[in-house]
């Protein structure tokens, strides 16, 4: 592998895969059409940092020296790229066949699956492992807080060792593309499939799976998977492998007691606390003692967008969270309802699909997370082009929610209208949440929010 072209190369999955192929001598380039609109542009310089060349998503650069083309899945085939690449007959592979490539090209291999918390315990585990001297390269779809400083972009650790850490995302199939050592399933629930075919996917997982499975014994679909080399975490069963009691909300962060030591952490929520057990046992899996991983952890700082605190101001905190799916909603609003303060939650859905399958749901958590003078806004669904059938708004959810009960519910058509209602109407000792997914204008729109606020 000499030349490669990224397309849609400003993302969080294509970015680090380019940075990591860049970092290990191959020339890389790369498209996207944010850098050609003027969007994303502290990505631009960061993956210009690490020798990336950046170039328009024209075709001109797409040229027959190339080794292949990666493109995001995200990315349509009617994109110059693209068309440019099967014209030249230049091959094409998407980014998880790619990431699996490089996934395998190392002699061990941990991979992190689940329908939450996969990003956060990728982190974990990347960072134990980093800490500790063993040398992993771990590839994450968020942005690392512990390694802002160096060049690039933060969602990578790349070292010369023996071990990678990856994501392996369900949504898509991809996760059949993994045989690992080491396989972490944090939790199994409703996302972008059926329970039956989650199921189904990381029970082959654990079939392929060569040296240890670890799984969430607090879900009841994780116990079905079976394997004959099997560990369980939990905060329930105090006979799990690994097993942690006495969570205790703290200003900043979390503190828990795990075979018999208090050890904090620095993010909040009782969901945390699990990926920092699920991350503990795959370390122990590779000689790291498990009460040097979790002191290892406690010095942690987490990834970005995941109930990060932009800052605070006039007494009212703004916050940036990732959450998107049922589950996610979930276990970030009752980790917020741990702390004093009215909530005020815009939850910017993406994807016509989804919000079809489980639309429903996600209110369901909201209404029912959220106390009667909480706030719930929304835009309209998040749209980045192609093809689409677009049967269903948020407003019809915003519906549902109020037909649920929660008559704090309010839509508006754009983020613009979202942001002006909040200026309005925050007060001191509130916390601003800004929530959704695949939008990278999120983190702007808090900023904005914080510099605006009276």
């Amino acid at each position: 592998m000499k030349k490669v072209s990224f397309c849609g190369i400003s993302g969080s999955g294509m970015s680090a895969l380019a940075q990591i192929l860049a970092l290990s001598g191959v020339e890389v380039q790369g498209s996207d059409r944010n850098f050609d609109l003027g969007r994303d542009e502290a990505n631009k310089k960061a993956l210009e940092s690490v020798g990336i060349r950046i170039v328009p998503q024209d075709g001109s650069a797409i040229t027959e020296d190339l080794d292949f083309v990666c493109a995001s899945t995200a990315v349509e085939d009617s994109i110059a790229d693209v068309r440019a690449a099967k014209e030249k007959n230049v091959p094409i592979k998407t980014r998880p066949e790619l990431l699996a490539e490089v996934f395998h090209s190392y002699k061990y291999g941990i991979a992190v699956g689940g329908t939450s918390g996969k990003t956060t315990t990728t982190a974990m585990i990347g960072y134990i492992l980093d800490k500790a001297s063993k040398k992993p390269c771990m590839i994450n779809g968020g942005l690392l807080k512990d390694y802002e400083k160096q060049a690039g972009i933060s969602n990578i650790i790349y070292n010369k060792g023996d071990i990678c850490v990856a994501e392996a995302d369900e949504s898509n199939g991809s996760i059949d593309l993994y045989n690992p050592s080491v396989a972490v399933i944090n939790n199994i629930s409703a996302d972008h499939k059926s329970l039956e075919e989650l199921v189904e996917l990381f029970q082959a997982l654990a079939n392929r799976t060569k040296k240890q499975v670890i799984i969430n014994d607090d879900y009841e679909l994780c116990r079905k998977i079976k394997a004959q080399n099997l560990r369980t975490f939990s905060l329930k069963n105090l006979h799990a492998d690994f097993y942690a009691s006495g969570i205790k909300a703290l200003p900043n962060g979390t503190a828990y007691e795990f075979c018999g030591r208090r050890f904090t952490l620095k993010l909040i929520g009782a969901f945390n606390v699990a990926n920092a057990l699920a991350a503990i046992a795959a370390c122990v899996e590779f000689g790291v003692d498990r009460f040097t991983a979790a002191e290892i952890l406690q010095d942690f700082s987490g990834t970005k967008r995941r109930l990060e605190v932009i800052g605070v101001k006039n007494g009212i905190t703004v916050i940036d969270d990732f959450a998107h799916n049922p589950d996610k909603v979930k276990a970030s609003i009752s980790a917020l309802r741990q702390y004093s303060g009215r909530l005020i939650v815009m939850f910017q859905p993406h994807g016509f699909g989804p919000m079809r399958s489980l639309g429903k749901e996600i209110m369901a958590e909201f209404v029912q997370g959220l106390n009667a003078e909480d706030i719930l806004l929304m835009p309209e669904i998040f749209f980045v082009g192609g093809t689409v059938t677009k049967d269903i708004s948020s407003a019809d959810l915003i519906t549902n929610a109020r037909t649920l009960g929660k008559h704090n519910a309010y839509f508006y058509p754009t983020k613009d209208e979202v942001k002006a209602f909040i200026l309005r109407n925050a007060r001191e000792g509130d916390r601003v949440v800004i929530m959704g997914a695949r939008d990278n204008s999120l983190t702007d729109m808090c900023l904005n929010i914080l510099n605006e606020l009276q």
